[in-house]
């Protein structure tokens, strides 16, 4: 061959896109598999319950202002009777919310999808109720209106067990369905005689048990909202428009409580503004909710009951480093090559190569049985033994071999401390590259390339240069 280096790194590169193309069809495999994560979600929340969002409670009087005008002239002049309908409300001065939820894990096939129970005592109490009072618009007209209610809105009613409210200390019947276009789901008490209270506040309280999937939210209606919530959950995600004023997390659960005053929240605004009441955003998974979504509806908080080590996700994020450990990997083989004046073949390269790509689609795929850490621990292990038992032979001595082993370990050890610590990951690949770069030119810094590479070019390459310096 005229030109063996051209050719050679031509061929490097041929395998090295090859290997490219390989893990991208491991990261659609990785992709396809958290589709079918969500699926089994999805399924689970369809014949359960999906993620609830609380409202309420808050209460409600509809009216109608009736009167009558004058329309036309001469002997077309008639009366038109003309009617407004009023939906007014009460939000409550104060909100209190104390609730306990109990993790409740399903299983479709091979996935496991986080469920909970939680049983929540809410008080809430009333200083004012004028906004119950309807006001005439139109001279002479008349105002009627039907008995006001107290209702509860939640995301999916399916997940509503129970139900009990206790109205001034006295307990009603719920109904179910709100009087509210904007929260239609949920559960509504008649409370006919409310306008009758004349001393004192107007108190009401609400026991419920509820179930749901991975998230759970509040809405802060109230002048003043406090939510106490505790759970046997060690790995909570609390989000929403405001985080927890005391939290403690121990292995055992977590307890939160939150503290939102009207003067931070504009929840009670956007409900009397006509905006939705929407369940938690973050059970939707983002690559597929719009910009536009969440801005149409009513801000609340929460927690969501979160898989720490979600074997796809790390999965995902480990594929994506994978060109990077093929590089380095052939960057070791060639500097090998290099100093001991091998030939390794880029064939040899090509299954070194393909031992990495498959360590990706052996962790996703014990993964979800095995979990994340065994899966991890197992795939490298088996492809760092594989490794260096072919490097016995590539490069041509067991501790060449041993040593190659040894780096393709600490490589997977490097990629283990990268995919679990998130926040420094971008330093710590930084750190790497330039160790990985120091050492190679701290190796090769007396080598003569010119002379190197045309003894690596063979016999005919060194036969033309000396004919041509003769």
């Amino acid at each position: 061959m005229r030109f063996p280096l051209l050719a050679k790194a031509a061929a490097l590169g041929a395998v090295f896109f090859a290997l490219a193309g390989s893990l991208g069809i491991i990261g659609g495999i990785v992709e396809e598999r958290d589709g079918r994560l969500r699926e089994a979600q999805r399924s689970v929340a369809d014949g359960l319950a999906g993620a609830q969002a609380l409202l309420g409670p808050v209460l409600q009087r509809d009216c109608v202002e009736r009167w009558s005008r004058v329309q036309g002239e001469g002997s077309e002049r008639k009366r038109v009777d003309e009617q407004r309908p009023l939906s007014l409300h009460a939000m409550p001065r104060v909100l209190r919310i104390d609730a306990a939820a109990t993790t409740e894990v399903r299983q479709r096939g091979i996935f496991r999808i986080n469920g909970y129970a939680v049983g929540a005592t809410i008080d809430a109490e009333w200083t004012d109720l004028s906004s119950l009072q309807p006001q005439r618009q139109h001279e002479g007209s008349t105002l009627s209106c039907a008995d006001p209610v107290l209702w509860v809105a939640v995301s999916d009613t399916r997940g509503i067990r129970n139900a009990r409210v206790t109205l001034q200390d006295a307990e009603v019947a719920v109904l179910p369905g709100t009087p509210t276009q904007h929260a239609p789901l949920g559960f509504h008490a008649p409370w006919p005689d409310l306008l009758a209270v004349r001393t004192g506040p107007v108190r009401a309280r609400v026991q419920l048990d509820l179930v749901g999937t991975a998230d759970l939210a509040f809405a802060p209606i109230g002048d003043s909202t406090q939510v106490a919530l505790r759970s046997d959950w060690p790995h909570p995600s609390f989000n929403g428009r405001f985080l927890p004023a005391t939290r403690q997390v121990t292995d055992e659960g977590f307890t939160a409580n939150w503290q939102v005053s009207a003067l931070a929240s504009q929840a009670s605004r956007q409900w009397r503004d006509g905006l939705a009441h929407c369940p938690p955003l973050s059970a939707v998974p983002v690559s597929v909710v719009p910009v536009s979504v969440g801005k149409g509806c009513v801000e609340t908080f929460g927690v969501s009951l979160i898989d720490p080590v979600s074997t796809y996700v790390l999965s995902d994020r480990a594929t994506k480093y994978g060109l990077l450990f093929i590089a380095l990997t052939f960057v070791a083989v060639a500097l090998v090559e290099v100093l001991r004046q091998l030939r390794v073949h880029p064939i040899q390269y090509l299954l070194v190569g393909a031992a990495l790509a498959v360590f990706f689609l052996l962790l996703v795929s014990l993964g979800e049985h095995l979990g994340f850490h065994r899966a991890y621990l197992i795939a490298s292990a088996a492809c760092t033994v594989l490794l260096a038992y072919y490097g016995t032979h590539v490069l041509r001595g067991w501790r060449a071999g041993a040593l190659f082993g040894l780096g393709i370990g600490l490589l997977y050890a490097t990629l283990y401390v990268l995919l679990l610590q998130e926040q420094t990951a971008l330093v710590l690949g930084a750190v790497l590259l330039f160790a990985v770069l120091a050492v190679v030119m701290v190796v090769t810094r007396k080598l003569d390339w010119y002379a190197l590479l045309e003894q690596m070019g063979g016999p005919k390459v060194a036969a033309r240069r000396d004919g041509a310096t003769a």
